[in-house]
């Protein structure tokens, strides 16, 4: 089967000789461009929603804030552009965009940090969804530099500096944030982390262009239709890409929640931050290793059935908070264990989703897998706040683990109609 290609190796490598690696395969780069992509996204998602909560915006408009982030969802429209055009003389396809979009990016992390939620709601929801194009537009060349800098030997350690960047920024643009706006205000933690998205440019100006195949052939018809009909003519495509639809529907409905739900059970800024800070990024990294032994071992098909079935249990953790009566224990139980199964999930997943890349399409093709990835979170779970206010919450994330039923059923059909398929990663 042709379209189930994933290298077996990718984060699980991360495990093994990290250091010997790290100076020959400049995983620095990677590591710092995972820090820069991860701060933007808790400004349209997590973070963003805790504001609106402690702002007294309703939980159905709290909801709807799923598609703000829309532009994670529909990137593949703009990534031909992206892949094909050299927007500055002298700086190549990569970095020449890099360096258009992170300086607009940062100044608009601020202008949202001078925001006031409460006052002007839709004023910051608009700000907010321009964060979220940009921050996805810079995910969009970030992944087409890590696939066409590393070689394949060294994929799977330069994507596991990623995630472990990713996930370093997204406590720091999370938990980090929730902690400082106790002494510095909203307005000032906020402008943190704008700050901070700002140097990616350092990071940028200091790696090298990628050597890339260039742009096949010319016009629309190459940059838009040849890497869709690229993947869908690879036996097998419906299922994986019914797969790839489904896997994260789950949690996008239980994630998109979480910041009220948190309220809801009566935990203060402090619990919260103190639960979701390093413990959660410490219970991330050990699940992204594991989740990347779990390939090398097993494959990714398999691997992903696993960790899938893993996650879904994790989502077992809300019902016991709810009835805990506000306990920090269970708190921090469901935090780390729910993050240690989603990193482990997620490391399969990227894995499988960058392996499906063909070289000369690899901007626009990763942008569109990823995007089908998240499509769930940006239109499903725009109306979880009317479910969780109908069902309740112990019915709400109920209907959120049965939603992750179908994917499972779909990768055990893969797996059994394709028993012995797990090419070799394809760029």
């Amino acid at each position: 089967m042709r379209f189930l290609h994933p290298d077996p190796s990718i984060i699980a490598a991360a495990s093994r000789r990290w250091i010997g690696r790290a100076r020959a395969s400049r995983l620095w780069a990677i590591g710092l461009f995972g820090f820069a992509c991860g701060l933007p996204l808790p400004l349209s998602g997590f973070t963003l929603r805790y504001w609106l909560s402690e702002s007294g915006v309703s939980l159905q408009a709290i909801g709807l804030t799923a598609s703000i982030g829309l532009a994670y969802t529909l990137k593949f429209l703009w990534a031909p552009l992206l892949d094909r055009v050299r927007p500055l003389p002298g700086l190549g396809r990569r970095r020449g965009w890099l360096l258009l979009i992170q300086p607009a990016l940062a100044l608009a992390a601020l202008g949202l940090a001078l925001g006031d939620p409460g006052g002007h709601p839709g004023r910051i929801a608009l700000i907010a969804m321009l964060v979220a194009f940009l921050s996805a537009s810079q995910d969009i060349v970030v992944d087409a530099w890590r696939i066409e800098t590393y070689p394949p030997a060294a994929q799977g350690a330069a994507l596991a500096a990623y995630v472990w960047g990713y996930r370093l920024a997204m406590l720091v643009a999370g938990a980090g944030v929730i902690g400082l706006a106790g002494p510095l205000g909203w307005h000032g933690a906020l402008a943190v982390v704008a700050g901070l998205i700002g140097l990616a440019m350092e990071v940028t100006l200091a790696v090298g262009e990628p050597v890339a195949a260039a742009p096949s052939g010319g016009g629309f018809r190459d940059g838009v239709v040849g890497p869709l009909r690229d993947l869908v003519a690879r036996p097998g495509a419906g299922l994986i890409i019914g797969f790839v639809l489904l896997f994260k529907l789950g949690e996008a409905l239980a994630q998109t929640m979480v910041a009220p739900f948190y309220r809801a059970m009566g935990f203060d800024r402090a619990a919260v931050a103190l639960a979701t800070g390093v413990p959660a990024l410490a219970a991330a990294l050990l699940g992204a290793a594991a989740g990347g032994v779990l390939v090398a071992r097993i494959g990714a098909a398999r691997a992903l059935l696993i960790t899938g079935f893993v996650q879904m249990a994790s989502m077992g953790l809300y019902f016991l908070l709810a009835v805990s009566h506000g306990d920090g224990r269970i708190l921090l139980a469901k935090v780390v264990l729910e993050g240690f199964a989603e990193a482990m999930a997620d490391a399969a997943f990227l894995s499988f989703l960058s392996g499906l890349c063909a070289r000369r399409y690899t901007a626009t093709q990763y942008a569109l897998l990823s995007s089908l990835a998240a499509l769930g979170l940006r239109t499903v779970a725009a109306g979880s706040g009317f479910v969780a206010d109908t069902l309740g919450w112990l019915g709400f994330y109920g209907l959120a683990i049965f939603a992750s039923v179908p994917a499972m059923l779909i990768m055990r059909v893969i797996i059994k109609r394709f028993p012995h398929a797990e090419p070799n990663l394809q760029i």
